[in-house]
């Protein structure tokens, strides 16, 4: 293996396809960890972080056995339906499948949200358990792996320098996965956008399973236009607020 010779260490072609790789896994990791954390504010708060944790955990492993078997996701490109010039593959329908459930997962969320279920309260605390938060992590952990390890596939030539990629990203989404969950659970609104950026993400899933490549860049342009928008309106209301209180 390259990587014990140590040549590694004077390639900086390695270096760049390694920091390049690592900011793609975040970023491509970003909407998994927000689905990581809606789910997991759906349960009382001593297990919250347990379920965070072993969502990551599951992210971590799914890419890495991916990762170790990257004969068989070459496989998974290859066309296993053909009508007239549309191909359909594995990944095309794990993408649909995944994307669907994204998209009724997220409306089910937003619907609790501002309806609630009946004998839960407002957000319907309380009504999931550990296990089943897992599990919906653990189908979604395989479609954002599919997206990612294909990306770094395409993006490195050498396996360690994906493993080390996937492995440093994961890290970074652990450190960041405790103050994102409690800055959505402070902020509704701010909960209702990353719903949101579900329903965009699962239809981007369905779009990228039909062959309808829609850049992400687009639709994290948007997520971060929202937010932008959201933070000028919290501005706002505590300078309101604090301008009432010096007013008294």
């Amino acid at each position: 293996m390259d990587f014990f010779t140590f040549a590694w260490i004077s390639d900086p072609e390695i270096w760049i396809s390694l920091v390049t790789l690592i900011a793609l896994e975040v970023v491509l990791g970003i909407d998994n960890l927000v689905f990581i954390s809606l789910l997991a504010g759906r349960l009382p708060i001593e297990q919250q972080a347990k379920a965070r944790k072993l969502g990551l955990a599951g992210a971590l492993v799914s890419r890495l056995i991916l990762l170790a078997t990257l004969a068989w996701i070459v496989g998974l490109t290859q066309p296993l339906v053909t009508i007239g010039k549309f191909d359909l593959s594995w990944r095309d329908i794990i993408l649909i499948a995944g994307g669907l459930f994204l998209l009724w997962k997220a409306t089910h969320e937003i619907h609790n949200e501002m309806e609630g279920e009946e004998g839960d309260g407002p957000a319907g605390a309380g009504s999931v358990t550990l296990t089943a938060v897992v599990a919906q992590i653990a189908v979604i952990d395989i479609v954002f792996s599919l997206d990612s390890v294909i990306t770094a596939v395409g993006m490195a030539d050498h396996l360690w320098v994906m493993v080390v990629a996937v492995i440093a990203a994961m890290i970074a989404m652990l450190v960041a996965s405790e103050p994102l969950a409690r800055f959505i659970a402070a902020h509704p609104t701010v909960k209702m956008l990353a719903l949101s950026f579900l329903v965009l993400i699962g239809t981007l899933l369905i779009a990228d399973g039909l062959h309808f490549h829609i850049p992400k860049g687009y639709i994290y342009f948007a997520l971060g236009f929202s937010v932008g928008v959201e933070a000028l309106n919290y501005w706002v209301r505590r300078h309101r607020r604090a301008a009432k209180a010096a007013g008294r």
